[in-house]
């Protein structure tokens, strides 16, 4: 999220903090446009309740990342392009402070906002970007880098390294903070701890406080949930999708295969789906919700099966 200090934000550091409050979020990060001149100024407004990632939005000239878990007033460069041969040697510099490197919206219709680099130099993509320049809060944009991420998921399982999707409100104006945001599987409320859960996939995505998803496969007498790895040892498998908060919308479940089922929600937006498989039949399994006009609700990363 942005605070006036970005080019097209008009946001304090105190109305973005009471604003996540509000919404009962437990952390925000702050992804000022290729400076880390504001990070002193969110001192005040952490808390228990609420946990402040330190970040830069590094805006190059052929795409955009995100640097997550930045020391404090901790910069990254950004003047250069693909061509350049350099991105890579920032990259590196962030992991090396053990920080986090997030493709950002790689399809953005906008000068410098898709991204020329591939995915897998990054330890996760936005696959979905919010609504600071539109009314709509799922866009063709989203539509396009998800698409992206489905399809390497296959090849990139199997290969045994993959990057987790996630989804940020990319805040610049009142009343976008959290549509939509990441919910993490983390051990704590704290940087390390939440940038462990994103790194490894212990990660969905919400559009908004009022949805819920539950996903989780079992095998025998092992369950395995989003981001986790399930050995199945040969085991018929259950997959179990549990949703809240989506209307009318509709489920479905995707692998290596596309879409292999899809589950109707009821018109108050909660319900449960099963379906089966096995490790032999598919490597991993991910969910999507999807309101009546196929806009997201919620999206889901990998369980892997094996």
């Amino acid at each position: 999220m942005h605070s006036l200090l970005s080019q097209g934000a008009d946001l304090t550091p105190a109305h973005l903090a009471a604003a996540a409050r509000t919404l009962g979020l437990d952390f925000i990060a702050t992804t000022e446009h290729n400076t880390a001149a504001g990070h002193g100024e969110w001192g005040p407004y952490a808390g228990d309740d609420l946990l402040v990632i330190l970040g830069q939005e590094v805006t190059t000239r052929t795409g955009h990342w995100l640097a997550l878990g930045l020391a404090p007033e901790q910069a990254v460069e950004w003047r250069y392009g693909v061509r350049d041969d350099v991105v890579g040697q920032h990259l590196d510099q962030v992991r090396r402070s053990g920080g986090l490197c997030v493709a950002a919206h790689p399809h953005a219709p906008y000068p410098s906002g898709t991204l020329m680099y591939p995915y897998d130099w990054f330890d996760a993509v936005e696959v979905w970007n919010g609504r600071w320049a539109s009314d709509l809060p799922w866009n063709a944009d989203n539509e396009a880098a998800l698409a992206e991420w489905g399809r390497s998921l296959a090849h990139d399982v199997h290969r045994g390294r993959w990057q987790p999707a996630i989804g940020n409100s990319d805040a610049h104006l009142a009343g976008q903070l959290g549509t939509p945001h990441t919910v993490v599987h983390a051990e704590e409320l704290s940087c390390d701890a939440v940038l462990a859960g994103v790194r490894a996939g212990r990660s969905w995505i919400a559009e908004s406080p009022a949805v819920t998803l539950d996903v989780t496969a079992t095998a025998a007498d092992r369950t395995g949930g989003v981001g986790e790895h399930l050995a199945t040892d040969g085991e018929p498998i259950v997959v179990r999708v549990q949703v809240c908060g989506v209307p009318s919308g509709t489920i479905t479940l995707h692998t290596e295969h596309g879409v292999v089922h899809r589950h109707s929600l009821p018109d108050d937006g909660a319900g449960v789906t099963q379906w089966r498989t096995t490790a032999d039949e598919t490597s991993f399994v991910r969910v999507e919700v999807r309101h009546p006009g196929r806009q997201m609700g919620a999206l889901s990363n990998p369980i892997i099966l094996s």
